[in-house]
């Protein structure tokens, strides 16, 4: 049978735009629901029409906020999804929601639609630093929402942001053994940075932003590490932890370099060794549905040199690493890594290599850029 596939469903509507997010989210005063499901149902069938025979192992909507979707919606691409491509045993179905009352409220339609697994933005544990976040929702709301998804969901993840300005390690570490305690099989915990074109990039070029010290930053990086792994949720990625065995699948599938396909505003995709982009703009999308009955923008063949270096960047943030020459045989690319380099961050126990096995070490995940831009050819 053909490898599966794993299919991410972009909403790009939000209540309101928090001032640390780079993602493709657009406010909206109204939404039509009836043209927007319409239209993301075309988008599907399109993708659904250049893979045949490959059935989904993962559906992931993100967002924008894809709580806000109605559960029809919702409810209709599962189906659609289904019929167009079939589902992989224990197939793996997430959407991202905000842990309002309003969307809350919902969680219990959303899971009757299919939706297996959510993952909840309540990004911190204090009501003063989700106020600092821009978060529409309290702490309180926000506790009551986790108990409302552990009820409706099989299973059930959340993400919290650090390295806040001022942040001590004491602050963080009781806020996250704080988390450790609600239950959950995996967390995705961020540090916050400051990404180009958002409102705290403007800030901190303005100097009212306090940044936080790196040497502080890794720290903290290290302290999180600590305590997942006391508490049985290791990193598996530079990001996330999870029990053994709860993994996001989805995101698995992004890291191993797998196939996925992308629909919805802004929606990367990357099958056939083809790398496909969708319209960014909810209005300039729904005008390519109108006129080509899909929503992409540009469709890019991928070079096996490109496709190596890809996997290699997803790849070496898993604590599990890459097999090089499994991946040397799959894209027909010898020469993948720099052999000097590996050698040299080695012997300074950022790396390790056992025979086509290569890793990235704990401690090299503090600086995983600058050994990705010397390692990868």
């Amino acid at each position: 049978m053909t490898a599966p596939l794993a299919l991410y469903i972009h909403w790009p509507f939000c209540v309101s735009k928090c001032p640390y997010c780079d993602f493709n989210s657009h406010v909206r005063e109204q939404v039509d629901q009836d043209r927007w499901r319409t239209a993301l149902l075309a988008d599907l069938a399109h993708e659904a029409s250049l893979t045949p025979d490959r059935p989904l192992s993962s559906i992931f909507f993100g967002g924008g906020t894809p709580s806000l979707m109605p559960p029809q919606t919702v409810a209709a691409l599962i189906e659609a999804a289904e019929r167009h491509w079939g589902f992989a045993p224990g197939i793996e179905i997430t959407l991202e929601a905000n842990p309002s009352s309003v969307e809350a409220a919902r969680f219990g339609d959303l899971a009757r639609a299919g939706v297996n697994r959510v993952s909840l933005g309540l990004q911190a544990l204090d009501d003063s630093a989700l106020a600092f976040l821009g978060r529409a929702h309290s702490l309180s709301e926000g506790l009551a929402a986790l108990d409302t998804a552990q009820a409706a969901f099989d299973r059930v993840s959340f993400d919290l942001i650090y390295a806040r300005p001022g942040q001590s390690l004491d602050d963080w570490q009781a806020e996250l053994r704080r988390a450790l305690t609600f239950g959950t099989e995996h967390l995705s915990l961020y540090q916050l940075t400051i990404e180009p074109g958002t409102r705290f990039a403007a800030l901190a070029a303005k100097g009212t932003l306090p940044q936080t010290d790196p040497d502080h930053a890794a720290e903290l990086f290290e302290l999180t590490r600590a305590i997942t792994a006391e508490a049985g949720l290791p990193a598996y990625e530079v990001s996330n932890h999870a029990r053994p065995g709860e993994e996001s699948r989805h995101n698995l599938t992004y890291w191993r370099y797998g196939d996925y396909v992308g629909v919805g505003p802004g929606a990367h995709g990357r099958r056939l060794a083809t790398a496909s982009f969708r319209r960014k703009k909810p209005e300039n999308f729904l005008t390519a549905i109108a006129r080509n009955g899909h929503g992409i923008e540009s469709e890019d063949a991928l070079s096996p040199e490109t496709r190596a270096a890809e996997a290699l960047l997803m790849g070496l943030r898993l604590d599990e690493g890459v097999d090089l020459a499994r991946l040397a045989t799959e894209t027909e690319v010898q020469a993948l890594v720099d052999d000097a380099a590996v050698s040299r961050l080695a012997e300074h126990g950022l790396v390790r290599q056992d025979g086509s096995h290569l890793k990235v070490t704990p401690a090299g995940m503090l600086v995983l850029d600058r050994i990705l831009a010397e390692v990868i050819l």
